[in-house]
C-alpha cells in the first residue's frame, strides 16, 4: 500500500521498501554466491570434468577462462536490460534477470562432463556461463533502482544498499554450502558428485527471490513516469549523447573499490598460502571475517552517506583504501594469524566505505528516464576493467616484480582513479527525485 505526498509522488509503506530491500539483496547474493562456488569448482573440477589435458595447469587456465566469460557478456545484459528497464519497468525486466542467471546456474549442476559427452560439456560449460553474465548485467542497475526507488529521499544511500549487502552475503553462503560439502564428503565424492549440488543449492536462492518480486509492485518513481508519458525513446543512445560525462564518472568511480575487493578476497587467498605458507583455513577465515562484518558495515556506510554526503564517505573510503595495502603486506608478512585476519577485515572495512554509498551515488548521476541504462552499463563496463582482470593483473604484477609494492601500487592507482570519478560526479545535493 502506497501513500501519495502533496508534489504526487507516492510513499511507499514501510513493508513495501523491506520487501524492496529483501528483492534486491536477494539477486545479488545469488550472483556471488555463483561467482564464488564457480571459482571454486574452476580450480577443483572443472579443468579435469570438462577440458581434460595432459598438463593438469593447461586445464585448469582453460576452465578459468570460462569464469571471465562471465565478465565479458555482462555489458550485453547492460545493453539489453538496461534499455529494456527504462522502456518496460524495473519489476519485470528483474524477474527476467533472476531466471536467467538462476536458471543458468542451475544447469550448470546438472551438465554432462567431457567423458560423459565429449567436447560438447566444455560448450555447454562456456554458453551457460555467458547466459549468467549475460542476466547478472541487467542485474545490479535495476537491482539498485528497485530498492533506492522505493525509498525516501532522505534515506535513499541505506535503501539502496541493499544490492551491495549481496556480494558478501552471498560469499559467505557459498562457502559455508561449500564447507559443509567438504565436511560430509570424501574428496572423491566431491570431484565425483558433491560439486555439483552447490550449485543445485541454487535454485533455493532463484526460488526465494522470485516470491519476493512478483509480489512487488512497480517503483514509484517509474510509475510516475509512465502517467507523464516521460519514458525514454531510445535510452540507450540518449545515455551517451545526453549524459557521457555521468557515465564516465560512474565507471570511474566503481574501479578502486573493484580491485581492492579482489586483493582482499581473491588474491590474498594465493599470497597468504604460496607466498606466507599459511594454511587455506586461515586466510579464508580471515575473508569470511570480514565479508561478515560487511553485512553491518555497508548498509551503515550507506545510512552515513545520507548524513555526511556520498562522495565524502565515498572518498574516504578510497584514500584508506589506497593507503591500506602498504601496511597490510608488512602486517601479513609476520607471520601472525591474529594480523592476517585483522588486515584482511579492515581492508574490506575500507572498501565498504566505498561500496555502501555506490549505489544511491551513481543512480542520482542519470536522470530518471536513463537510470536504469546508465546504471547497468556503469557497473558492467567497470567490472571488465576492474574486476575481470584484477586477480590476473595482480597475480602477474607480484610474479614479474617479486614484490607486494607493485600490487599495491596498483591498488593506490586505482583508488586515485575512483577520486577522479567522484570528483567528476554531480553534486550531492543533485537528489533523484529532481535529477530530469
Amino acid at each position: 500500500m502506497t501513500q501519495t505526498l502533496a508534489a504526487g509522488r507516492e510513499r511507499p509503506a514501510r513493508k513495501d521498501l523491506i520487501k524492496a530491500f529483501t528483492a534486491s539483496l536477494s539477486g545479488t547474493a545469488l550472483e556471488w554466491y555463483d561467482f564464488a562456488a564457480y571459482s571454486v569448482a574452476s580450480a577443483l573440477v572443472f579443468g579435469h570434468l570438462f577440458f581434460p589435458s595432459h598438463d593438469p595447469l593447461t586445464g585448469t587456465l582453460l576452465a578459468f577462462s570460462t569464469y571471465a566469460v562471465g565478465y565479458v557478456s555482462r555489458p550485453l545484459g547492460g545493453f539489453v536490460f538496461g534499455r529494456l528497464g527504462d522502456k518496460l519497468g524495473r519489476k519485470h525486466v528483474l524477474v527476467t534477470t533472476l531466471l536467467l542467471t538462476g536458471i543458468a546456474t542451475v544447469l550448470i549442476g546438472l551438465l554432462p562432463t567431457h567423458g560423459q559427452v565429449g567436447a560438447l560439456g566444455a560448450v555447454l560449460l562456456v554458453t551457460l556461463r555467458f547466459a549468467q553474465g549475460v542476466g547478472i548485467g541487467g542485474e545490479w542497475g535495476g537491482a539498485v533502482l528497485l530498492s533506492s526507488e522505493f525509498g525516501s529521499e532522505q534515506r535513499r544511500g541505506f535503501w539502496a544498499s541493499a544490492a551491495q549487502v549481496g556480494p558478501p552475503a552471498g560469499n559467505l553462503l557459498a562457502n559455508g554450502v561449500l564447507a559443509a560439502l567438504a565436511a560430509l564428503l570424501t574428496r572423491e565424492q566431491f570431484l565425483s558428485w558433491g560439486w555439483r549440488v552447490a550449485f543445485l543449492f541454487s535454485a533455493v536462492l532463484v526460488v526465494f527471490g522470485l516470491w519476493i518480486r512478483v509480489k512487488l509492485e512497480e517503483t514509484p518513481v517509474f510509475r510516475e513516469l509512465q502517467r507523464n508519458g516521460e519514458q525514454a525513446a531510445a535510452p540507450l543512445r540518449e545515455v551517451f549523447v545526453n549524459e557521457p560525462k555521468a557515465l564516465v564518472a560512474s565507471i570511474l568511480c566503481r574501479v578502486g573499490p573493484d580491485i581492492l575487493y579482489a586483493l582482499f578476497t581473491v588474491f590474498v587467498l594465493t599470497y597468504a598460502t604460496k607466498q606466507l605458507g599459511m594454511p587455506e583455513s586461515l586466510a579464508v577465515t580471515g575473508v569470511m571475517a570480514g565479508s561478515a562484518a560487511q553485512l553491518v558495515l555497508i548498509p551503515a556506510a550507506g545510512a552515513l552517506s545520507d548524513r555526511w554526503g556520498r562522495r565524502r564517505v565515498y572518498a574516504v573510503g578510497a584514500i584508506g583504501a589506497g593507503v591500506w595495502p602498504f601496511v597490510f603486506f608488512p602486517m601479513a608478512g609476520t607471520g601472525s594469524a591474529g594480523l592476517m585476519v585483522l588486515g584482511v577485515t579492515v581492508g574490506l572495512f575500507w572498501h565498504s566505505l566505498m561500496y555502501g554509498p555506490q549505489a544511491a551515488f551513481i543512480s542520482e548521476q542519470f536522470s530518471t528516464a536513463h537510470r536504469y541504462t546508465g546504471c547497468s552499463l556503469a557497473y558492467t563496463l567497470a567490472g571488465v576493467i576492474g574486476g575481470a582482470l584484477a586477480p590476473l593483473l595482480s597475480t602477474y604484477l607480484f610474479a614479474t616484480f617479486g614484490t607486494w609494492v607493485a600490487p599495491a601500487c596498483y591498488v593506490a592507482v586505482a583508488c586515485a582513479v575512483t577520486l577522479a570519478g567522484l570528483a567528476m560526479g554531480k553534486a550531492d545535493a543533485q537528489q533523484l527525485s529532481t535529477a530530469r
